[in-house]
């Protein structure tokens, strides 16, 4: 008998110490646990029946490199694409006017001003995309409100079932998705107007408008921090990418000397960074990718130099 009340007990779960020690972590209960309790979804794991005891989300690939935001990662490309492409074009066919003094003059001066622009340009861009998502997001709120169960099934059935989700799975996720945003308690008979009456718990995190906006329109909002922090970081970019072309000239008071280093040291620059931007979007896979965006990046940048220099040449002759 004392064998029976012990196996059909609960197990126990010790609580955190009143100390508020956060380091300890929570049980983890084995996927095919049986008893009165029901284990929390994100508790359970296998690890307990694995040899290695090691769990799912800890095992690593052979390439674990840590990938950056893709949204910072393209502000830091497009500032450092520009900087280094921009100025040094501007410097080289400066370089075919006269000294080293007006190549700097002329670079410091696009490159503020480029910088600003850019900067500029990011606000604005991301601005512009916030306002488009809170107009999305209050024209998806209202669709949700006034349209029928029918309708909002096909909208996530339309999402869903091209990734392998049957029909009844579709029904039962609308009718989740719809239960969360829409509040149930409301009363039918009440003096208040419908749009006030149908207001929506939570419509900027869970239910059916975000889910809609974020898989059916694949769109998602951008923080007040983000527009700012992609200003900022488009401006330095330029700022930083355009400063290294200009370094020979503070040197070398021949420009057609200066533009010799100056080739040389952005172009390196130009390998280093397509190489390192291979490396943090992931594109690079051996020694092969790294080499090619190294001398893509290097292509484009000489293009656009050759191009202006040539011009520049060809007006002055």
């Amino acid at each position: 008998m004392a064998s029976e009340s012990n196996s059909s007990s609960p197990v126990a779960v010790s609580l955190p110490n009143r100390e508020g020690n956060t380091q300890a972590k929570p049980p983890v209960w084995p996927l095919d646990t049986s008893g009165t309790l029901t284990p929390p979804l994100l508790a359970k794991c296998d690890r307990n029946d694995r040899r290695d005891g090691v769990c799912c989300k800890d095992l690593k690939d052979e390439d674990n490199r840590t990938l950056i935001d893709p949204d910072v990662l393209r502000d830091v490309v497009i500032g450092l694409s520009d900087g280094l492409t921009v100025p040094f074009a501007l410097a080289a066919g400066l370089s075919s006017l006269g000294t080293s003094r007006l190549v700097v003059v002329g670079g410091i001066a696009e490159l503020i001003a480029g910088a600003l622009s850019m900067g500029i340009g990011g606000f604005l861009a991301s601005q512009a995309e916030r306002d488009h998502y809170h107009f999305m997001q209050r024209h998806t709120a209202a669709r949700v409100q006034r349209s029928c169960v029918g309708e909002l099934e096909r909208e996530v059935c339309a999402v869903l079932a091209p990734v392998g989700v049957d029909e009844q799975t579709c029904q039962a996720v609308t009718k989740c998705l719809r239960d969360v945003e829409c509040d149930p308690e409301v009363d039918p008979n009440s003096s208040l107007p419908d749009e006030e009456s149908q207001l929506l718990r939570w419509k900027n995190e869970v239910g059916l408008t975000p889910f809609l906006l974020k898989f059916g329109e694949g769109m998602e909002e951008i923080s007040k921090r983000r527009v700012y922090l992609s200003a900022l970081t488009i401006g330095l970019g330029y700022l930083i990418g355009g400063i290294i072309p200009l370094i020979p000239y503070f040197f070398v008071p021949q420009a057609h000397v200066a533009l010799i280093y100056s080739c040389i040291i952005t172009g390196i620059v130009l390998l280093i960074f397509g190489a390192v931007k291979a490396r943090v979007t992931g594109a690079g896979k051996g020694v092969g990718g790294y080499i090619w965006g190294a001398v893509s990046t290097l292509f484009v940048g000489g293009t656009a130099a050759a191009a202006a220099y040539g011009l520049v040449a060809w007006l002055e002759a």
